[in-house]
């Protein structure tokens, strides 16, 4: 996905920039405007977060409207909706978040989701990173109680884990 977007904008690295806060923020664009699921959002607040002028933002939704590739994946773009992870610690909910060496390694999320359900954890949320998405992805679990020291080591043991760590 984001090598279409890539190629699409190319040589207008302010424009990637607008794309990159839609894309990682889950915000599509339809009819020219910017939404958060069914909340439009100003065209102002995103040029703040990108750090670009408000005109970049309005010319960047102008050419996805307007290139049918681009268009097809902004319109359809959703927020994939809450995340307990900044929030586990008040809750009482263990995350341990998981460094892959390589993300396109197969069986880094069932081996891990395996130990830490064979350890007697139910698993409330998982969130994986895309690596096309973000230069360091990442496999966040977030479990109903705090995660026990002895299942780091095992973690570890999974095929293609590069680093654990537990909050």
């Amino acid at each position: 996905m984001w090598n279409t977007i890539k190629k699409n904008l190319d040589g207008y690295p302010e424009r990637l920039k607008v794309a990159r806060v839609l894309v990682e923020n889950g915000l599509s664009v339809r009819e020219g405007k910017i939404y958060l699921n069914q909340i439009e959002i100003p065209p102002v607040r995103i040029a703040r977060v990108a750090g670009v002028d408000r005109r970049t933002v309005t010319e960047t939704t102008r050419i996805i409207r307007a290139n049918s590739e681009l268009k097809s994946l902004f319109e359809l773009i959703r927020s994939a909706g809450h995340s307990l992870k900044e929030i586990a610690k008040p809750l009482d909910l263990g995350v341990v978040e998981i460094t892959p060496i390589d993300a396109r390694i197969p069986g880094i999320l069932a081996n891990s989701a395996m130990i830490l359900t064979n350890g007697g954890l139910n698993i409330r949320q998982a969130i994986v990173d895309d690596p096309e998405l973000s230069p360091e992805p990442k496999l966040t679990l977030i479990v109903q109680k705090k995660i026990p020291g002895e299942l780091i080591p095992e973690l570890l043991k999974v095929n293609g884990v590069s680093k654990v760590s537990v909050y």
